[in-house]
């Protein structure tokens, strides 16, 4: 199956869950916002959320300074 990942074409497995795409982008336990065409998927649905084919992910790098 193929996503839209910060703008490029991505293949993924089709059950992968955004947990999982999180883990493969050795994302997992850092502060990062997930948003799913347009909408911001919270973390407690990680497990479990699922995505769908031309689905457009954004993931954001959260970034402290001053």
């Amino acid at each position: 199956m193929q996503i839209q990942l910060n703008g490029t074409p991505t293949d993924i497995p089709a059950a992968l869950s955004a947990r999982e795409l999180l883990d493969r982008l050795e994302l997992a336990g850092r502060r990062v916002a997930l948003e799913v065409n347009g909408e911001i998927v919270p973390r407690s649905t990680h497990p479990g959320y699922r995505f769908h084919p031309d689905d457009k992910v954004e993931i954001v790098h959260a970034i402290g300074g001053g």
